[in-house]
């Protein structure tokens, strides 16, 4: 059997574990990136460094792999529809398209009986006048935005007149539920009722980036399978291949509520490279190019904390870790406010 080449758009720290997990597969991957510093070029075995829309650097980068991938959803959708016509592209463009739109994904969500927080439409600033009681909320932008970019949180119709918000996008308002705890689930789905899927992971975020995530989550044994049995419906409505993210809201009357689908890895899965047989990042590349399915087992309780801006600095200056510690650097060239630069997991 010929060696598979794998295309993978998006060269951030999930592209570079993507490529680590394929190169430990015996796959070849080739990143296609629009940074030219990008990190994942540390770990592919070739980089392309071009614009999204560039359509004779796509066709060259597509003629020279046998199928695609992606790290992060806010590809153009017309790019991984044009690629998905000469080569296979997994997760499906369509499903991209659909969890690019807040509001699209909602209304999927809630047409499978599973619960989200209210949710509204908004044009203009004076429709949220009229809605005393979303608030408190948060105006989230329709496409686009992730770690709290885009996402503005309002507590009053006061704060309102604060903004500083361009209504000529389109925005959705969310109503905040009474926040017990955030949880996530990673499934990988390789066909039909076939998936492999990971322990709910307890999630913390600071400045709506998460900080810190942990298993075994502390929560009750009907939220444990509410999650999971979630997890399974939506993946299997999408049709959906490769590793997928939900992200999920508890209120304090232990009531679940889908928060967001993420269609790839996930930043709250790290901690799988360590804790489990099988990371993530493997499963991915496992069902994207069709190789062997393998039975999940724990090997570990675990802990990871995100490394933001220049928390990261004391770790690289770090000469030893404890046997249970697993540092990893991203390799970014330049350190930035609110950037995630590394993390360290912790076995328990």
């Amino acid at each position: 059997m010929s060696t598979i080449t794998l295309g993978i758009i998006g060269g951030g720290q999930l592209g570079s574990m993507l490529a680590i997990a394929a190169k430990k597969l015996g796959v070849n991957t080739i990143v296609f990136c629009d940074d030219v510093d990008a990190p994942a070029q540390n770990f592919c075995d070739k980089f392309v460094c071009s614009d999204y829309t560039d359509k004779d650097n796509i066709i060259e980068f597509v003629n020279q792999v046998d199928l695609v991938t992606y790290e992060f959803e806010n590809i153009p959708y017309e790019t991984l529809s044009e690629i998905n016509k000469l080569k296979i592209v997994l997760p499906k463009p369509s499903v991209n398209r659909l969890i690019q739109h807040r509001l699209a994904e909602k209304d999927f969500v809630n047409k499978l009986n599973i619960r989200t927080t209210r949710y509204v439409s908004i044009k203009e600033k004076s429709e949220i006048e009229a809605l005393d009681d979303f608030l408190p909320g948060i105006l989230k932008t329709v496409t686009l935005g992730y770690d709290g970019k885009g996402q503005y949180p309002i507590n009053s119709i006061d704060e309102l007149n604060k903004l500083d918000v361009d209504f000529s996008k389109g925005y959705i308002l969310e109503k905040l539920v009474k926040l017990k705890k955030e949880i996530s689930i990673i499934i990988t789905r390789f066909d039909n009722s076939k998936y492999e899927i990971y322990e709910p992971i307890e999630n913390t975020h600071q400045d709506q980036i998460l900080k810190y995530s942990k298993i075994p989550a502390d929560i009750s044994e009907k939220i444990f399978k509410q999650s999971k049995d979630w997890a399974i419906m939506i993946s299997e409505e999408l049709k959906y291949i490769g590793t997928l993210c939900v992200e999920f809201f508890i209120d304090r009357n232990e009531n679940l509520y889908v928060n967001e689908i993420a269609p790839r890895v996930h930043n709250s899965g790290h901690l799988t490279i360590n804790a489990y047989n099988i990371s993530q990042f493997e499963n991915h590349i496992r069902a994207v190019c069709g190789l062997e399915q393998v039975h999940l087992k724990k090997i570990s309780n675990a802990t990871m904390l995100n490394l933001i801006g220049d928390q990261i600095i004391p770790y690289r200056e770090r000469k030893k870790f404890e046997n249970n510690e697993f540092f990893f650097d991203y390799l970014k060239k330049e350190i930035k406010k609110k950037r995630k630069m590394g993390h360290l997991t912790t076995l328990v």
